[in-house]
């Protein structure tokens, strides 16, 4: 397998590099989590004007025409820098699901505006009592003569309090648990019925829940095929996994770059706390959890291509497994050899640290994939 970047890649990396070393230091972003929004409108639209926004879409709706291993590339600089912005829900999540999905209407409609910055989208469809369950719905969606009308609720919506459009999932028909019986819509954010309550994540991050009473779809926000949409679904989330994954990549090797330069500048006794053998150590360890997490961010994005659903959906849990214990141990290490300074609001290495957390607990947790790659060996 080539792992070899193209000229097209380097140059990607070279310029959201860049752009993210003048416009997000952690001062920058410290004011950024004031703001109502919780991001910048600013640098969506300079993401817009880079070609970031339309990266994984295809050219022929006014994107970049890229693959996995640039969404790979980009969100390691995203997390290297704890970037705000709704690229995960919008681009990764929201995109994936036209792409997947959509038809060509939908999609010639939807996703040049998203490569134009002008619309963002959000994926809703975990609910309070599934936990990490994709196929536990409660949420319906009932014929009507115009189209559809949906009830429920839905909780955890990444970045739903400002997305234009929601692709939520409901039942059309089955039971709770059923795997048939599952479809996808696209709804209007400001339809009537549709109530948002947004709040911030622990690490600063925006999500929502929504409520869904009596909101009236037409037959065209129907995404994709009725009652079959959970290997859609599956698809979403093994694609939020893989991007996520990459992103705590660029969290920890932010951690041991700032980890390392602390080591090296902090005195003890009149010499570097570095100088210790045991920190020294303990930062190699930290070294090697980090480029096995990386092996296994690159085993997930590569997964994202593989046809077949059930070694793809094995090797997505292998790699959320590999990178959250990874990511634990990168982060909380972290903390530690900065002592009691790594636990303030002031200093970066803590809002890493909560991010790794909070992206641990994203599409289900570490221990929840362990359950799931016993059951297939059982």
């Amino acid at each position: 397998m080539d792992f070899d970047l193209t000229d097209d890649q380097r140059l990607l990396g070279d310029s959201v590099t860049r752009l993210l070393a003048a416009e997000y230091g952690f001062e920058q972003r410290k004011a950024l989590l004031k703001t109502p929004a919780g991001y910048s409108e600013k640098l969506w639209s300079q993401y817009a004007e880079l070609g970031l926004l339309g990266l994984p879409i295809p050219e022929d709706y006014g994107g970049f025409g890229g693959g996995p291993v640039d969404v790979m590339l980009l969100m390691q600089a995203f997390g290297r820098h704890l970037v705000l912005e709704p690229y995960l829900a919008t681009v990764v999540l929201g995109v994936t699901a036209l792409r997947l999905a959509g038809t060509e209407a939908q999609q010639g409609e939807i996703l040049p505006e998203v490569a134009a910055g002008s619309m963002k989208l959000a994926f809703a469809h975990y609910e309070r009592q599934a936990r990490y369950d994709l196929t536990d719905i409660l949420t319906t969606a009932k014929p009507s003569a115009e189209g559809f009308v949906l009830e429920g609720a839905k909780s955890v919506v990444l970045h739903g309090d400002c997305a234009d459009r929601l692709i939520v999932s409901a039942r059309t028909s089955g039971g709770r648990d059923d795997i048939e019986g599952i479809s996808l819509f696209l709804v209007d954010a400001k339809a009537p019925g549709l109530a948002r309550r947004g709040y911030t994540l622990r690490d600063g991050t925006r999500a929502a829940e929504l409520s869904l009473s009596g909101v009236r779809v037409p037959r065209d926000a129907l995404l994709g095929e009725r009652d079959h949409a959970l290997p859609v679904i599956e698809r979403v989330v093994e694609a939020g996994i893989a991007a996520t994954g990459a992103e705590v990549i660029g969290t920890m090797e932010a951690m041991q770059a700032m980890t390392l330069d602390y080591l090296k500048t902090r005195q003890q006794f009149g010499k570097p706390i570095g100088d210790n053998q045991a920190l020294q150590h303990r930062a190699a360890e930290m070294l090697v959890a980090m480029e096995q997490g990386r092996s296994m961010a690159m085993l997930a994005t590569m997964s994202l291509e593989e046809e077949d659903a059930a070694e793809r959906a094995r090797s997505i849990s292998m790699a959320k497994v590999g990178i959250g214990q990874a990511g634990r141990f990168v982060s909380q290490n972290a903390v530690q050899l900065h002592g009691g300074i790594g636990m303030t609001e002031e200093y970066a290495v803590g809002h890493f640290f909560r991010r790794v957390m909070v992206i641990e607990h994203m599409f289900g947790d570490t221990a929840t994939h362990l359950d799931r790659l016993a059951d297939q060996v059982a």
